[in-house]
C-alpha cells in the first residue's frame, strides 16, 4: 500500500461518511497536484482490495472505509513483515525503532491478545496482581 492509497484513505476516514473522487481530488490538490484519474484508479484499487466500499451515485461513486484505521495499519504491517525473508530479524528491527511508549502499547496489546490466563500465570510468581490483565480479557 502506496504513500497515495495511505493519503486517500486518510481522508476516508477523517471525513467519516461516503466520499467522491472529486473531493478527495479537491482536497489532495491543496497539497500536491495530481489528476483526476489517479484518484479514481486509487479509490479503484482500494476497492478490490476491500478497504472501501463503493455504492453508484449518477454516474459517479461515492466510497467509504470498510474498516478502521487501526485495521489497516494493523494490515500493513503484516503486509511488510510477511515480504522479509527473516520475519524475526525484521521484528528485532522493528522493535528497536519503537519508543518507549510504543513498546509499552506493544506490551499491553501481547498482554490483551494473550487473555488473562496466560497473564495470571506469568505474574504468579511475582507475588502481586497485575490489575491489566483482568481488565484485558473482558468483553472477549
Amino acid at each position: 500500500m502506496g504513500e497515495l492509497e495511505d493519503a486517500v484513505m486518510t481522508r476516508v476516514w477523517k471525513w467519516n461518511r461516503p466520499v467522491t473522487v472529486r473531493e478527495v481530488l479537491e482536497d489532495l490538490q491543496q497539497e500536491r497536484s495530481i489528476a483526476y484519474t489517479t484518484v479514481m484508479t486509487v479509490l479503484d484499487n482500494l476497492h478490490q482490495k476491500g478497504w472501501v466500499r463503493r455504492e453508484a451515485e449518477g454516474r459517479a461513486y461515492r466510497y467509504e472505509a470498510v474498516s478502521t484505521r487501526a485495521a489497516y495499519a494493523a494490515a500493513l504491517m503484516n503486509e511488510a513483515w510477511s515480504q522479509s525473508d527473516n520475519p524475526a530479524a525484521a521484528l528485532v528491527a522493528f522493535f528497536g525503532m519503537m519508543s518507549d511508549e510504543q513498546r509499552q502499547a506493544l506490551s499491553d496489546a501481547v498482554r490483551i491478545v494473550q487473555g488473562p490466563e496466560t497473564s495470571e500465570a506469568a505474574t504468579a510468581g511475582s507475588g502481586g496482581e497485575n490489575p491489566g490483565s483482568a481488565a484485558g480479557g473482558r468483553g472477549r
